[in-house]
C-alpha cells in the first residue's frame, strides 16, 4: 500500500407429519368432518367460544422464523471469526493485482492447516498495528537480497522473474538495496507496486529487519470478488517455484 497509506484495509456478510396412524383404516366420516371444518372456517370458535388453533400456529411460525434468523447469525459469526473475512483495498501498493476499492476474501484457516509460502498475498497486522496486505517474498530462513547484476531480487541466490507477472508495469523490483536473512517464524513482505509501497524495505531498523511475525498474519487472500468485472482467484505465481 502507498507510502502515505501503507496498506490499511477496511473490513467488509419442517416437515410436517401425517395425522393418521399407519395401518389404521380410514373411517368414512373423516372426509365429511374435514369438509365441514373447512366450510366453517379455520378460525371457527371451539365449544368454549375461543379461537385456539390459529394463535398457536402464529406463535409457532414466529418462533421458527426467529430460530432460523438466530441460526444464520451464529453461522455468519463463526465463519467470520474462524474461516473467512472480507477486506477492502484502500491504497495503490498492490497495483495492478489489487486496485483501490477492490474487495478480497481472506482464508483465515489457511496457515493453521499449512505453512505460509512465498508468493502468497496475505493480510496481517502491519508495522503500524493496522490491517495490511502485501505479497510474501521470503519466509523464515530465506536470504532475501536486492539486487543482482540484472537488478532482480534474489531469494537464496535465485533471481525472481517478477516483471510481466505481478510487478506493476514500469516499476523496478526495488529502488533501494537490502540484504536480509529472514528470522525463523517471520516473513519478508513487499507490495506489487514497488514504487508506491511502504513494506519490509522501509522498516529494516525496527529490530526485526522489517520482517513480520507469522503470528500476526490474519490469513491468505484467495479471491477478489468486487467489482464484478474483476472477479478472480488470487493464485500463487510460478515465479517462486525455482527457489530452494
Amino acid at each position: 500500500m502507498g507510502e502515505s497509506d501503507e496498506g490499511r484495509l477496511g473490513t467488509a456478510g419442517p416437515v410436517g407429519s401425517a395425522d393418521r396412524v399407519p395401518g389404521e383404516p380410514a373411517r368414512p366420516e373423516e372426509p365429511v368432518e374435514a369438509a365441514a371444518a373447512g366450510e366453517a372456517g379455520e378460525n371457527a370458535p371451539t365449544a368454549g367460544g375461543k379461537k385456539g388453533r390459529p394463535a398457536k400456529k402464529k406463535r409457532s411460525g414466529f418462533l421458527e422464523t426467529l430460530m432460523y434468523v438466530l441460526g444464520g447469525v451464529v453461522v455468519a459469526l463463526l465463519v467470520h471469526t474462524f474461516l473467512l473475512q472480507s477486506f477492502w483495498i484502500p491504497s495503490e501498493s498492490m497495483q495492478n493485482t489489487l486496485l483501490v476499492n477492490d474487495y478480497v476474501v481472506v482464508n483465515k484457516l489457511a496457515y493453521k492447516l499449512g505453512p505460509v509460502e512465498r508468493g502468497d498475498i496475505v493480510v496481517f497486522k502491519g508495522w503500524n498495528g493496522e490491517d495490511t496486505i502485501k505479497r510474501v517474498i521470503g519466509v523464515g530462513g530465506d536470504h532475501v537480497k536486492c539486487c543482482d547484476a540484472k537488478h532482480r531480487i534474489t531469494v537464496n541466490g535465485t533471481p525472481l522473474d517478477e516483471e510481466g507477472k505481478y510487478l506493476y508495469p514500469g516499476a523496478k523490483p526495488s529502488d533501494g538495496e537490502f540484504d536480509v536473512t529472514v528470522p525463523k517464524g517471520r516473513l519478508w513482505l513487499m507490495g506489487d507496486h514497488r514504487n508506491n509501497s511502504a513494506d519490509s524495505r522501509f522498516y529494516t531498523d525496527d529490530g526485526h529487519q522489517g520482517t513480520i511475525s507469522e503470528d500476526d498474519v490474519t490469513g491468505r487472500a484467495f479471491l477478489r470478488y468486487w467489482p464484478l468485472n474483476r472477479i478472480s482467484l488470487l493464485s500463487r505465481p510460478g515465479t517462486f517455484s525455482a527457489v530452494r
